[in-house]
């Protein structure tokens, strides 16, 4: 894999979608009516192009919803200084979120309208430090399985090069909003 052209290629991506997104609801969180009725992966596709807001979180920690699929989610994020712990190293908290993000996005796109899920369990495995000067990495979650009430899900913090970072896995509740 050509490291090079595949982070030329993600922060062309990334441009792309900041531009929509940022052209559109902005930042902020979606009001009730405007996500009744509609699926997860119709929200999350709203959210892409720009029609409904995207979340804060994304502006505080530096990172963005890239993609999503049926049981698939992708985020980008740029590791800055402002991540740092106090050993000068990319917080794992940073790791955590951007995984966690993954993780229940893509259960997110598996919910019919009128189900929602939350977290129950996340776990996380940081397994190598990200570099002080990486321009970003991806998470890409995964569905393993969704049900009626539970949903699980993996997924991988990479490099453009491949190098993995850190990996994880969530098991969601699954239920009808009141």
């Amino acid at each position: 894999m050509d490291s090079d052209n595949e982070l030329r290629r993600w922060l062309a991506q990334e441009r792309e979608v900041q531009t929509r997104i940022d052209a559109g609801a902005g930042c902020g969180v979606s009001r009730p009516e405007q996500v009744a009725g509609r699926s997860g992966i119709e929200t999350m596709r709203m959210m892409l192009r720009g029609e409904l807001p995207y979340p804060p979180i994304a502006r505080t920690l530096d990172f963005q919803l890239m993609e999503v699929g049926e049981g698939l989610a992708v985020f980008q994020g740029r590791p800055g200084p402002q991540h740092l712990n106090p050993m000068g190293g990319i917080h794992g908290g940073w790791y955590a979120t951007l995984l966690d993000s993954a993780l229940g996005c893509a259960v997110h796109t598996m919910m019919p309208a009128g189900r929602a899920y939350t977290t129950a369990e996340l776990s996380v495995n940081l397994v190598k430090a990200i570099p002080l000067g990486l321009e970003r990495v991806r998470a890409q979650g995964k569905v393993v399985h969704c049900g009626r009430q539970l949903a699980t899900a993996e997924a991988r913090l990479t490099g453009p090069d491949g190098t993995l970072y850190a990996h994880g896995t969530t098991t969601c509740l699954v239920f009808e909003p009141k």
